[in-house]
């Protein structure tokens, strides 16, 4: 296939973890040959026997696994996923995408699955696999986590440096009220008053609280009670 090219191995220099001899490639169902596995810690990278192969970038590789399902491949496997189109593919995902700009938003995927001669090798494989892909995170999953927002640095406050956050007690905090704020918050002050002076009058209970009330002018409704009003009232303790 085209974008098969000739490149030196990796080798210790970019952190070889796995070299595996006798694998065959295989590229979303056909075979590419068989030829070398490199797993390095800067790429992962297959050669055949002439020395042409492809390098596989990690933050492209969306999964890698190991495949032991015989129903989906006849051989075990290391399967890996891509994001990415390769060969002839990827000019007719080009032309797919010049008739039809639905297809925008759907990301182009590989699948590549390396056969290895010597199947107990797999483990190895995708350890090696694991600790490479772990070198290199998902910028996307990094970025989630950065506050944009004005940090509030503790140290340097302790050491009396940086900008002291603003705090308003009541008053002063009424002095930058306008004038419609404040009559807003009189109002509400004033709904609130009355909504905890009717709760010592509800259900026709006189209290001791709605005796102060009564005594400072207001009217308190001093029924008594029926007995057995509420008899039969189911009443959670």
């Amino acid at each position: 296939m085209s974008f098969l090219k000739s490149f030196p191995p990796p080798g210790s220099a970019e952190g070889l973890r796995q070299q595996q001899p006798e694998t065959e490639a295989v590229l979303n169902g056909k075979g590419l040959g068989t030829g070398t596995l490199y797993i390095a810690e800067s790429r992962l990278s297959w050669l055949d026997g002439s020395g042409l192969g492809f390098s596989l970038e990690y933050p492209t590789i969306s999964l890698h696994a190991v495949s032991r399902d015989l129903n989906a491949y006849p051989r075990e496997h290391l399967y890996v996923m891509v994001n990415a189109k390769f060969g002839e593919e990827s000019k007719e995902s080009v032309a797919e995408e010049e008739e039809d700009d639905s297809d925008d938003d759907v990301e182009p995927i590989a699948e590549f699955r390396f056969v290895p001669n010597d199947k107990s090798a797999l483990e190895a494989m995708f350890t090696a696999m694991c600790e490479c892909q772990a070198l290199h995170p998902d910028p996307e999953d990094e970025d989630s986590d950065d506050y944009d927002g004005e940090e509030y640095d503790v140290e340097a406050h302790e050491q009396g440096q940086g900008d002291i956050p603003t705090f308003y007690t009541y008053e002063e905090g009424l002095s930058h009220l306008t004038a419609e704020g404040q009559a807003t918050l009189e109002r509400l002050e004033g709904m609130l008053s009355q909504s905890v002076s009717s709760q010592y009058n509800m259900a026709g209970v006189r209290t001791e609280d709605s005796i102060r009330d009564y005594e400072d002018g207001m009217e308190v409704d001093t029924t008594p009670t029926v007995a057995g009003q509420f008899e039969d009232a189911d009443v959670d303790h």
